[in-house]
This record gives C-alpha cells, structure tokens and sequence, in this order.
C-alpha cells in the first residue's frame, strides 16, 4: 500500500506542474536514477553477447557471490547512517578468517597452525564462529569507542585500526613457525557445514550452499534490528542529527558504539563463511573488501549525509554490484580494468548521492 501510494503520489506531483517543470521533473529523475538505468542497459547487453550469463549455473554463482559478501554490506551500512564509513572492515575480515582456518583445520593435516585443539564437530565449528564474530566486536568497538568519546572522524579511526588489525594479522601468520604461509586444509566437516550443499537441483545440475540461506536469515536479522528495535530508531535518529537526537534524550555515545560493534561482529561472521568457502586464507584476504561493500551501500541508496537508508536497499546494491562484476568477466574485460570501472562506479554513485541532497537542500 506504501509504494502505491507513493507512485500515485509523484504521479499527482507531475501531472499538477507545467510544461517547463514537467522537463525539469523528468530530468531530475533521469540523473537520480542514471547509474540504475546504465547498469540495467550494461546487464541486457551482456545477456545478449554472452547466453551463459542468465544459466542457472551463472544465477546460482551470482547468489553465492552476493551470501558472501552481504554481511559485510550490512556492517558497513550502519557506519554510513552515522555519517562515516569503517576502512578496517576488509581487515577484520582477513583476520576473521585467517582464525576460522586455523582452529578449523584438519586435525591429520602435518601443517597446523595450533595442535592441540579438539576434533572438528559441529559444537566446535559453532564455537569458532562466535569467536570469529567476538574478534570483529572488539575491533568494531573499539572504532566505536575512539569516534563517540573523542569525536575523531570515523575514517582517522577506522584507517589506524586497519593497520593494527593488519599487523596482528600478520604475526598471526607466524604462529608455529608458519613463517606467514596460507593457512589450508581446514576440515571438511567446516566445508560441509558452511559451503556445503543444501539444495540440489539435479534437473539444473546445480547446487545452492548453506550460507546463501544464512545470509537470507541475516538479513531478515537486519531488516528487524533497523526497523522494529529502538537500537534502530537511534541509529537512524543520531545519523540524521546528532545534536537533536541528544536532545530527544538518545545515547548518542551508546549508539555509535554499538553500531561499530555489531558491523564488527558482521565482518567476522563474513570472514568465517569465506574460510569455509576458499579452504585456504592468505594474509591478504579481504583486502579492498570494505571498498566493495561501500559501493553496495551507495548504490543501495545509503547516502553519506547520513540518517538515510535501508536493508532492502543494501541488498539490491550488492546484487546490482556482483552482477556488475560477473557479467566483466564474462565480457572478457581485462581484470585490471575493473578496478578502474569500480572506482567510476563509487564515484559516480558518490556524486549522484550527494546531488540528490543538495536538491533536497
């Protein structure tokens, strides 16, 4: 009923301008909703040249690519709200999974990075998530901490964790003399649990993993927490306002940190999901994750000036991003030169944001 009535109501809105306004109108959206309306005409484009890019196989790899990197989208789209962003996101990552690999090895591999640790079991995996998930927290507390005592700018706080996070992540790596080596082998029970598995569709010759239907919880997690709880409303409230949300009586000090605990606890699950689906972590996984959750969140509509966004939102903009990125691949596009795209497409996204602002202004 609510989008209805929207639609009826920008149709009301048109319909009562003149000649002169009703351009202006149709070119104001036009420009609010150009980079939608070029990645739509990209996306048409590459399922003609390339017919494997609509297959079932390439579907289900879409979904699976957007499981993964959700969690860190929903993280980093509290940050957003309050105005700032999370440049340690990528590493805790890293460090998330760099844990999850190692205290989820197999137990008969020779290279092991902790030797005394019990069989791998589905109460032990578990374990090792919430501790994964508890890592990210500390770090995500502490950027919340540092930005809501001291007022410092969430990216001077965030840059400075990521360099802590990345020196612990690679002395991590030097543990029991594995002189900073991937760390591999983890146990199939880890695989089978996490990204195993848990649809087959033989008559499509396809498979659906564990963590797509996770990630389907999680957000339905996330769509509950910013929407039905007040921890929520504040966060909302502090983004659009901090100083009206003071005087409304929200913990402003209370709210920042727990929303840079929670993107930190999301970062850690994200990391554990990518140990069980690579099977082998490097110091340098995660890294310009955080940049890729980022431009999700913006082109899912979270703008910078903060106190506007949404789940639904986030998660159109992490297909939109992961469609993007397949359909380069499949257009044979030289994977140097998709950094470069990705770089336009923040900045693009960026632009409009801010634009859409200044007309609101």
């Amino acid at each position: 009923m609510a989008k209805t009535n929207y639609f009826e109501r920008k149709k009301q809105e048109y319909l009562a301008l003149d000649a002169q306004d009703r351009r202006l109108f149709i070119k104001d959206s036009l420009l609010n909703n150009a980079l939608y309306i070029l990645m739509a005409i990209f996306i048409i484009f590459t399922a003609v040249v390339n017919k494997n890019f609509l297959s079932p196989s390439s579907l289900v790899n879409i979904a699976m690519l957007v499981a993964v990197s959700l969690p860190m989208a929903l993280g980093i789209g509290g940050c957003v709200v309050l105005t700032g962003t999370d440049s340690s996101a990528g590493r805790i990552f890293g460090l998330a999974a760099a844990m999850s690999a190692a205290f989820l090895q197999n137990r008969a591999a020779t290279k092991l990075i902790f030797e005394h640790l019990p069989q791998t079991s589905g109460l032990w995996i578990f374990a090792v998530m919430l501790l994964a998930m508890a890592a990210g927290a500390v770090i995500g507390f502490v950027n919340g901490f540092f930005v809501a005592k001291f007022s410092l700018h969430p990216f001077i706080v965030t840059l400075a964790t990521q360099l802590i996070t990345y020196g612990i992540i690679l002395m991590f790596f030097q543990i029991n003399g594995n002189g900073g080596g991937p760390i591999s082998n983890v146990a199939q029970e880890f695989k089978n649990a996490v990204s195993g598995p848990a649809i087959r569709l033989e008559s499509l010759n396809v498979s659906i993993p564990w963590y797509v239907f996770f990630a389907i919880l999680l957000v339905l997690i996330m769509w509950f927490i910013w929407n039905k709880t007040r921890f929520g409303k504040n966060m909302f409230a502090v983004g659009s306002n901090m100083e009206a949300a003071k005087v409304s009586g929200v913990n402003v000090f209370l709210t920042t940190v727990l929303v840079h605990t929670l993107a930190g606890a999301l970062y850690g699950y994200a990391g554990f999901v990518e140990a069980a689906r690579l099977g082998s972590i490097t110091a340098s996984t995660g890294l310009n994750n955080d940049s890729d959750a980022l431009a999700a969140c913006v082109i899912g509509g979270v703008s910078f000036v903060g106190g506007t966004g949404n789940i639904g939102g986030i998660v159109v903009g992490v297909f939109v991003l992961r469609i993007i990125f397949v359909a380069l691949n499949m257009l044979g596009i030289n994977p140097n030169l998709q950094f470069i795209i990705k770089g336009a497409i923040i900045l693009a996204a960026c632009s409009l944001d801010m634009r859409k602002y200044l007309v609101k202004k």
